[in-house]
């Protein structure tokens, strides 16, 4: 077994560890964390992050973990956007503010076992089709249409078919129940709204799944770091919600960095593509090996000037908008 191998099964496991605990904690003790707690347990998720990368480089070299803090970088970026999902879902369902870290940490564990299966069927995929990546690039070049252009999320969020179903066909009470699933009402088993809301967040955020696992495979196809940059995202999601709390509804121009960055994806992927092209029709099945690559370090570049412009741009429009007081 190479070192390589043995860090996998070590990290992996102590991330696992640390979601158990996470899970437990919140069970165990639900409240509305505050802006401190919140913000302390963002940056132990980003420093978890920087140290996994940092045991990477002296396990796999400097390519794996440049490959991991871009796919990372990415990945986080990304998952901003389901915050926005989140609030929404969170405010549709009327979930109560004791419960809601209950609800973001299941969502958040369902979303990881759900790409889980997603990332393996896009290593197969990758593995015995390569032209896959013209169809994830034309994906993502879509969707970046649809994130800068298409309606916005709460007026383009409906219940899936799958909640519309549990509605009709299952015996729902209306009440909480202190964050219970199932329980007994007038004599008979019924389902609490939790079951609905865990639901929709766990097939939602599989939803955007479809943006980011394409997306992440234009960074590295190594299934393991691929695995690795979700759960980073994703386990700093649910502190992210709360520590940016009403600061979500300021970012107006967020959507057009995230759009210009799933772009960016798209046409990387369509030169990887390229690059090694198989296609009958297209060079004669031939590489199109004269066509440029992207490196690693001007993704990590592009994704963080993206984040940062948007962000800066919608912060200051925010505020020449509102007129201060004096």
């Amino acid at each position: 077994m190479t070192a390589y191998q043995i860090f996998e099964i070590a990290s992996l496991s102590i991330l696992l560890l640390i979601l158990a605990l996470d899970l437990l904690l919140v069970v165990r003790r639900p409240h509305v964390p505050s802006m401190r707690e919140s913000s302390l347990w963002v940056a132990f998720y980003v420093s978890l992050a920087l140290v996994f990368a940092g045991i990477l480089f002296f396990v796999a070299g400097g390519r794996h973990s440049g490959d991991f803090l871009t796919g990372w970088l990415l990945e986080y970026s990304l998952s901003i956007d389901n915050l926005f999902v989140f609030v929404i879902l969170i405010a549709r369902f009327g979930v109560p503010r004791v419960l809601q870290q209950r609800v973001l940490m299941a969502g958040i564990i369902i979303a990881i076992v759900l790409r889980g299966i997603f990332i393996l069927l896009g290593v197969q995929l990758i593995e015995n089709l390569s032209w896959i990546f013209y169809l994830f690039a034309a994906w993502l070049i879509y969707a970046a249409w649809r994130q800068a252009f298409g309606p916005d999320e709460d007026e383009g969020l409906q219940d899936n078919a799958l909640v519309r179903l549990l509605r009709r066909r299952v015996n729902l009470t209306d009440d909480w129940h202190g964050g219970r699933v199932r329980v007994q009402e007038s004599g008979m088993r019924a389902f609490t709204p939790m079951l609905l809301v865990l639901i929709a967040l766990g097939t939602t955020d599989l939803l955007f799944a479809v943006d980011s696992i394409p997306a992440i495979f234009s960074v590295t196809q190594d299934p393991f770091l691929v695995f690795a940059c979700n759960i980073f995202a994703l386990m700093g999601l649910r502190q992210l919600y709360f520590m940016l709390g009403g600061l979500l509804d300021r970012l107006v121009y967020l959507h057009y960095g995230i759009a210009f960055l799933l772009a960016f994806i798209g046409v990387k992927l369509t030169l990887h593509a390229l690059h090694h092209n198989e296609l009958p029709f297209l060079n004669g099945g031939e590489p199109l090996l004269w066509v440029p690559t992207v490196p690693t370090w001007l993704s990590l570049v592009v994704i963080v000037l993206s984040m940062v412009v948007a962000t800066v741009t919608s912060l200051v429009a925010r505020r020449a908008a509102v007129p201060v007081s004096r």
